[in-house]
């Protein structure tokens, strides 16, 4: 997954941004998602960028002829009308670039539009997803680009994904010159994982794999193997597979993994520990490999990043 695959609208001129807004405008969901885009409009002008704000029943007989389509609705929003739910989808799915945001992305999974794609769902949300289980691949992540498929899970996670699509749509300084108006600091990346206990996120319907994570979170500076995760447990190496490949879209080494070097980032940002002892607190006994694994997950260095934390100061 990558947002540089929104370079194929990037140059468009003007580009054009529908929003359809079916919650409250008060939500931190819609909030979090319009206020770093309206400031982007306020900044580029009309000639670059066109925000259409629409309601459901607006947006199903809306003019089509965007390039970026978005449904927006807060995780305890009731969906609309099937119907109109349908006729939304269409136009939304006329545009390069389609998806959803909080409840709007289970509300397009529902409809079966979203088959085989990766999707950052809320985690309150995981519960109603029996029925479309095999037909989209939930992810951990704040937020999603899969194809031309766009989808991010809401609450705060909504402004970081909004500045997402700034910087890949309008370049960094547009970016910064929002950060700095909203006293935002850092912006999450697509990979961070929904801040929230495993146990809240699937609660009684997924124990094993529950327990799997927790066994991963308290292991991260002498990591235990996938046999013995399994083991503990009690499943099979193929049974811990597949929830993982299921629920979290990634197998439980991959996970597991990249659980240490999120970590591994967190105290490079916000500790003192030298780069070696970061490295072996997240099980790491090479500093070549901590730092291979690092660059490949997060797209730079262990010492680069550390370099953030004293960027400020300097």
């Amino acid at each position: 997954m990558s947002f540089a695959n929104l370079s194929r609208i990037a140059q468009e001129r003007p580009l054009r941004m529908l929003l359809v807004n079916a919650g409250e405008a008060d939500t931190l969901t819609w909030a979090g998602l319009i206020q770093p885009l309206r400031r982007a409009a306020a900044i580029l002008g009309p000639d670059t960028l066109q925000l259409e704000v629409c309601t459901p029943a607006q947006a199903a007989e809306a003019r089509p002829g965007w390039h970026l389509a978005l449904l927006v609705a807060d995780e305890n929003q009731t969906p609309p009308d099937p119907a109109l739910c349908r006729a939304i989808i269409e136009r939304c799915r006329s545009a390069p670039f389609w998806g959803g945001v909080g409840a709007g992305v289970l509300w397009l999974a529902e409809a079966g539009v979203m088959a085989g794609v990766r999707i950052a769902l809320p985690w309150a949300l995981y519960a109603d997803t029996d029925e479309i289980s095999d037909r989209a691949i939930l992810t951990p992540h704040l937020f999603e680009i899969d194809g031309r498929h766009v989808s991010c899970c809401g609450g705060a996670a909504s402004v970081d994904f909004s500045l997402t699509l700034v910087e890949s749509l309008f370049g960094a300084s547009v970016q910064a010159a929002i950060k700095e108006a909203l006293c935002i600091e850092r912006v999450r990346s697509h990979e961070e994982r929904q801040r929230v206990a495993l146990q809240a996120r699937f609660g009684v319907l997924q124990p094993k794999l529950s327990e799997a994570v927790t066994l991963m979170e308290a292991n991260i500076e002498e990591p235990l193997s996938t046999d013995d995760i399994a083991g503990l447990v009690s499943l099979s190496r193929r049974q811990l597979e597949r929830l993982f490949k299921q629920y979290l879209g990634s197998l439980p080494s991959r996970y597991y993994l990249e659980l240490r070097l999120q970590r591994a980032r967190q105290l490079l940002l916000e500790t003192n520990y030298s780069i070696v002892q970061v490295g072996l607190m997240c099980g790491f006994s090479s500093g070549s490999h901590f730092s291979t694994a690092f660059g490949a997950l997060f797209g730079n260095t262990p010492r680069e990043e550390r370099q953030r934390k004293l960027m400020p100061a300097a």
